[in-house]
This record gives C-alpha cells, structure tokens and sequence, in this order.
C-alpha cells in the first residue's frame, strides 16, 4: 500500500514532536511509563495545538510504535487506550470548499499549466499526490475521462473530465512534450504545487481565501452532490471507501430542504 507524501510529512513531524518531548522527560522509549503517554497528549493539547493536530501527532505516534513492534524492538502500545481531544466543529465549517468566485479569480491569473493543476483539484477531485502523479498515458481524452492509476489505498479509479478541463489539458498538451509516461505536470513535489497556488492567489488578490489543495477537492465534491443529489456517486467521483468520509466533504445549503418541506401534506 502506497502512503502519500502529505501523510509521510505529518508522521515525519510528529515523529520528531515526540521524540523531543520523550528526551526533555527522561522517556523511556520502548518501555515506556504507564501515565506517559497521557501526559504528551494533554501537553499537546495545552500548548494551544488544535484537535486535529493532536490527533495527528498521536496518530503518527501510535505508527512509530508500530513500527518498532514490527522490528520486534518493543511490546509496547502507549497510545492504544490513551483519551484523544474530540473536535465539536465540522471539517466542512472549519475548511470550507472554495467559492466559485474564487477559483473563477485563480483561473484567470493562472498559467496554462496551473490552470490544469486547479481544475484537477476543483473539477477533477483529485488529491494533491493524484495530480502531482498523473501522466499524459492517464489522460483519455476522447473518452472525456482519466485514470488515476494509485489513488489512497492503491486504488484506480477512473474520473470524468469536464469540458474546462479537457480544454485546458489539450492547451497544456500542446506546449510540453507529452510522452506517455511523462508526468503531466512538470512540478513534482508538493511544496512546489502549494508555491505556485499560492502566488496565483496572490496576483488574483485572494491570498487570504488560499486553503491549500483540499477544499478544492470539496469544491468538486460539493458541485457533483448538488447536480446527483447522490452521497454514494460522489464517493466513488472522489476515490472515497465510505459515504460517511464523502459527507465531509460536502456543503449542504442551509436551505436545503425549504421547497420539501413546504410541500408537505
């Protein structure tokens, strides 16, 4: 199973978060104390760290721990019954899909090639490593549709193309020499795609609405549930195992169900 660089890049940090915290209080490390691992998670958590992040430093905690039980260096699992803050508000209220008016603003000070990084994130609903992997033998334009060929989980998928898209591969197409194999972006790593989104916001005048590569792939989300009406069509659109995770991402209007109910009888 493939883990993605964003994940690889979470445990990275989380690794060295704890190791730090393990040196400054005399850990332990493969035996350690029964209280310890309680004590690193509420230190997170007062450090003024968000739910999420804490969360994500545990999970990368519990991989190391993994990790070393599969090297047969430990028995030890600290983290299994230790208690994890809850995050009351909704991913979708904290990290919201963008606006059209913001990705219409991207696009139009875009170049062609962050042009096709965009619409592969707002239209396409691929994850940041899904579009940084795709090569032109992925593409399937007369058939309006690419593959993603390793998608979370190693799992292919094949993805509509709107006609914004396919219009602007076909522009991007026939600037660079697309082999087959080539990858079609000619950025690879992920600090650079986020470089370049970032001052493309900038020169749109929108550098506080930026979020990052996400809430584009809800912006897609969010556009295909309000056409089907459909949880389960839109997970597989997204390359997502479970509806549950689908629901986050999607934007329900508050009004949603104003013309249902005034009909009932």
């Amino acid at each position: 199973m493939r883990t993605s660089p964003h994940t690889l890049r979470a445990y990275r940090k989380g690794t060295e978060v704890l190791l730090a915290h393990a040196s400054a209080h005399a850990w332990n490390l493969l035996h350690p104390g029964h209280r310890e691992p309680g004590v690193y998670v509420a230190s997170l958590s007062a450090s003024g760290l968000k739910p999420a992040t804490v969360m994500a430093r545990v999970a990368a905690a519990s991989a190391l721990y993994r990790a070393l039980r599969w090297a047969g260096a430990t028995d030890a699992d600290p983290f299994a019954d230790v208690k994890r803050p809850k995050d009351r508000t909704k991913g979708i209220v904290k990290n919201p899909p963008y606006r059209q008016d913001f990705v219409g603003a991207m696009l139009a000070q875009a170049d062609a090639q962050e042009q096709v990084l965009l619409l592969l994130l707002a239209h396409g609903g691929l994850r940041i490593a899904e579009a940084l992997a795709l090569t032109w033998a992925d593409l399937d334009l007369g058939r309006r549709r690419l593959l993603v060929a390793h998608g979370k989980g190693d799992k292919a998928r094949w993805v509509p193309l709107s006609a914004r898209l396919r219009e602007a591969l076909e522009g991007w197409q026939a600037q660079v020499p697309a082999l087959p194999q080539t990858p079609v972006l000619t950025f690879r790593a992920y600090s650079s795609a986020y470089e370049r989104l970032q001052k493309v916001a900038l020169r749109a005048g929108m550098e506080h609405e930026f979020r990052g590569f996400h809430a584009g792939r809800k912006y897609a989300g969010t556009q295909l549930y309000a056409a089907t009406k459909d949880f389960t069509r839109v997970a597989g659109f997204l390359g997502h195992e479970q509806v549950d995770t689908t629901r986050r991402y999607v934007e329900l209007p508050e009004d949603d169900l104003n013309d249902v109910v005034e009909h009932f009888r």
